[in-house]
């Protein structure tokens, strides 16, 4: 299935539409009897999305407690640290509208070490995921990287594990738990959310016909579902699309 691009004026109005479409496809989800299992990510649009899901849901027949939530990755520290996204997606979304079942990456009390914890998580996925996920959620940074899939480092060749731990990540903190592609890219979509000049040329990269996934991890991202094709869109606003 070809890639679309959903070009927006700004990030108000890709928050907007990204939140209008999520809310859309878990009534429909649900409409056909599924539990739809969704990957969210961190960041400054994804906190936008998120808060702009919780604002238009009460128009919207969503059953929050059939919706499962994961994540794409987390930094690895205290459970109260401003750093963690889950503390974020909670505040702005999740406990807003009353989600029930989440599923947080473990933080340092709830694992002895970063391998412990990307053990951990995926041990969970294997337990409680549904094979594949529904949809999953991607920022991009300026870099290329995606979830926690930085160039240049070894996670991004790894194909046999669920999750990996991350030490000497590029930006702060340096530890974090990451899903890898394989299990990101078992889902029937990906959502990028990218906003802002800043990442027009990571954008470019990622969409070109030729490149390097050592050099950009968003081109990393192939959604193969067990059945079917799976579906890419990115939400771009002019900024991040100024260089396609």
């Amino acid at each position: 299935m070809p890639v679309v691009l959903k070009v927006l004026s700004g990030p108000a109005e890709v928050a907007a539409t990204a939140a209008e479409r999520f809310l859309h496809r878990m009534v429909a989800a649900q409409g056909r009897g599924e539990v739809p299992h969704v990957v969210l990510t961190g960041g400054s649009i994804a906190e936008a999305v998120h808060r702009q899901i919780a604002q238009q849901a009460p128009a919207h027949d969503v059953d929050w407690s059939r919706v499962v939530f994961w994540w794409g990755d987390e930094r690895y520290v205290a459970p109260d640290s401003p750093e963690r996204n889950a503390l974020d997606a909670r505040e702005a979304f999740l406990d807003v509208v009353g989600a029930e079942v989440v599923h947080e990456m473990p933080s340092t009390a709830g694992a002895p070490d970063v391998a412990g914890a990307a053990a951990a998580y995926s041990d969970l996925v294997r337990s409680s995921g549904a094979g594949e996920f529904d949809l999953v959620m991607l920022g991009m940074g300026p870099d290329g990287h995606v979830a926690s899939l930085f160039p240049g480092f070894p996670q991004l060749d790894v194909d046999d594990a669920i999750a990996v731990p991350v030490t000497g990540s590029p930006k702060p903190p340096p530890e974090r738990v990451s899903l890898t592609f394989p299990a990101l890219n078992r889902t029937r979509a990906v959502w990028f959310l990218v906003t802002g000049a800043a990442k027009a040329e990571a954008v470019r990269r990622a969409l070109a016909e030729a490149g390097n996934v050592h050099e950009t991890p968003a081109r990393g991202i192939h959604p193969a579902p067990a059945t079917g094709a799976g579906e890419t869109t990115w939400f771009l606003d002019l900024a991040a699309a100024r260089s396609l």
